[in-house]
């Protein structure tokens, strides 16, 4: 039996016009799953608006409830301000930006499993092998981050900022664009930055970083993800806190990672 040769790519060398071709329909069946579920959140606007994007919003969130549950000092048993719409299509365009931004969500592993098959013909077997699962674990951080997001960061976010006054006087109405313009960017955001172990990866396997280098800045790392924790989060110690602690997990898992990765480009 003859063994297929590991440093050879899977699949026979295509021109230009076709990696475009191939690209076009990866992405053409990306758009069309993300329009697809997109439609399919905007069709179910009871349970995005009034069970997902209302939740933190009210006293019974999950969130809220684990935190009267821990002490009675922490528990919020009121939200005080209401959410208004000031422009006449207001409503419309908020719900067409959830729809697009839940459709993105849920169509996220489908986008990366996607984007897999047009990277894996150009890789060598021995890099195709190593990267076995990286949908998997790529869509499981993501879906990670953006659950870390929405229970812990957006609820803390939402009540220190809507609860905040610098006077009586003054009453929170809080338009309905910038509430969910919020909940979405801070999940996303955390959706995007719970990538870091992959990213790492990648930049391991091509050689532009190594565990040596990334303990060596390891001081640095923590500034830096104070600093992304402040920019992720409200300005409260404890949403920053609550970031900035993943993200040094995260930092320490990519070291590991980055380790494996240049153990096995040696051997």
């Amino acid at each position: 039996m003859v063994e297929k040769d590991q440093n050879i790519p899977e699949e026979n060398e295509m021109s230009f016009l076709d990696h475009l071709e191939s690209l076009r329909w990866h992405l053409v069946r990306s758009v069309v799953a993300l329009i697809g579920l997109s439609i399919l959140a905007f069709l179910n606007k009871s349970f995005v608006f009034d069970t997902v994007i209302m939740g933190p919003k009210r006293p019974e969130f999950w969130t809220y409830r684990m935190m009267c549950s821990i002490s009675e000092a922490i528990c919020i048993e009121n939200i005080p301000f209401i959410i208004m719409n000031i422009n006449m299509s207001g409503q419309f365009t908020n719900h067409i930006f959830v729809s697009l931004i839940a459709g993105f969500v849920v169509a996220f592993p489908y986008i990366c499993w996607e984007m897999w098959r047009f990277v894996k013909p150009a890789l060598y077997v021995k890099e195709s092998t190593y990267a076995r699962g990286i949908v998997f674990f790529s869509s499981t951080l993501f879906i990670g981050g953006v659950l870390f997001g929405y229970y812990i960061i957006a609820p803390l976010a939402i009540n220190f900022l809507g609860s905040y006054q610098v006077s009586e006087e003054v009453v929170n109405q809080i338009n309905l664009g910038s509430y969910m313009t919020t909940i979405a960017s801070i999940s996303l955001a955390c959706g995007i930055v719970f990538q870091l172990p992959v990213l790492t990866y990648f930049l391991a396997k091509v050689g532009l970083i190594g565990p040596s280098i990334m303990r060596q800045y390891q001081r640095h790392s923590f500034v830096v993800s104070l600093i992304l924790a402040a920019i992720i989060t409200p300005p409260d110690i404890i949403s920053q806190i609550l970031v900035a602690l993943p993200l040094l997990l995260l930092y320490q898992v990519s070291i590991f990672i980055a380790a494996v990765v240049e153990k096995r480009n040696n051997t």
